[in-house]
């Protein structure tokens, strides 16, 4: 009998504001068609009350994908998660990590650690709305003086009570008064070894890695310490070639490694059907400037791009002709990961 295949969430490419939307998730699945994406953090008030196409759409291939809501009200998240089940997502995760002041102004993201009993309702809350669809939550080890060696193992204790079976950990604690947004993602100090200690004391929940991790050498060393999945955000979003080995290294896949240029060409019909409607070329291209990081010829392609995808004739052509600079991948660079 062959093993159970490998989770999605085993390796996952973090919600990022601004970054991860339908495109950049589209591209991100032409090089790995196993990690699981998330889309942006949506509101409980946009999904309820706003464009809820457009900040909801995806295309089937995204797929397993995974909506990312930011909210504090159980009966509104309990209305999206119902919602988000309706149109196919695959998971529904509860927003408990972001630091920015617009989150904090709204009494979501990270400054719900303050208040687990909240978060708790609030996935119970979205456990019963969601049916089959997992929800799960993704926070911090703390906010500003919370010792997180007391905080974390409280709040994932609430939240396996609520019936959450998978907690993904920013390794950082959020200082909500002082720091940026920028600032809480590299000042604050990681500690992975309490994410660790927390894994070990919950051996039934699923506990995904999240902060600081650039590539897949360092996702397989914290995989092969105990913890169930590694999140990637930055590093994947400026460097997507990383998740071309993703489905050999970390799910076992037997399919050949996907190099960058592969995912650009098989970008060309989508861009080619975007543009047709009504996508400016720029919205697309602007996660791709990352794709060929460290080869030669990588600064012409981000020329090449960043120059022309502005133009309103802008199509699949020029992208074609700025992967024509990219010069051949050395050993090292293949192997890098």
């Amino acid at each position: 009998m062959e093993p159970a295949p490998e989770p999605a969430w085993r390796l996952s490419v973090a919600p990022m504001m601004d970054w991860t939307d339908r495109h950049c998730r589209f591209f991100h699945r032409r090089l790995t068609r196993r990690t699981l994406l998330y889309t942006e953090m949506v509101t409980t008030g946009a999904v309820l009350h706003g464009p809820r196409e457009r900040l909801l759409a995806f295309h089937p291939e995204e797929r397993p994908l995974a909506l990312q809501l930011g909210g504090s009200e159980p009966a509104a998240l309990a209305r999206a998660a119902a919602i988000a089940r309706d149109l196919g997502f695959d998971e529904i995760d509860l927003n408990v990590g972001c630091p920015s002041d617009r989150v904090q102004s709204g009494c979501f993201g990270a400054a719900l650690m303050r208040t687990p009993g909240l978060v708790a309702d609030c996935v119970a809350a979205m456990i019963a709305a969601a049916g089959p669809v997992e929800v799960t939550v993704k926070c911090r080890i703390g906010v500003d003086d919370q010792d997180p060696e007391a905080t974390l193992p409280a709040f994932v204790a609430l939240m396996a009570a609520a019936g959450v079976r998978r907690v993904a950990v920013h390794a950082r604690k959020a200082w909500l008064q002082g720091l940026s947004p920028k600032e809480n993602r590299e000042i604050p100090p990681l500690d992975y070894a309490l994410v660790r200690r927390v894994k070990a004391a919950f051996p039934g929940l699923d506990i995904i890695l999240n902060g600081g991790v650039p590539g897949l050498d360092a996702a397989e060393a914290h995989l092969a310490a105990g913890l169930d999945g590694v999140m990637i955000g930055r590093a994947a979003y400026h460097e997507p070639a990383l998740l071309g080995a993703a489905d050999r290294r970390l799910y076992g896949a037997a399919t050949p490694d996907v190099p960058p240029e592969a995912a650009v060409q098989a970008m060309l019909p989508y861009i080619e059907a975007e543009r047709a409607a009504g996508t400016p070329l720029a919205r697309i291209t602007r996660h791709m400037l990352g794709a060929f990081a460290g080869r030669p010829g990588a600064r012409t392609w981000r020329r090449i791009l960043s120059e022309g995808a502005h133009r309103p004739d802008a199509g699949p052509e020029l992208v074609e002709r700025a992967l024509a600079a990219i010069g051949p991948a050395g050993p090292a660079l293949h192997a890098a990961g």
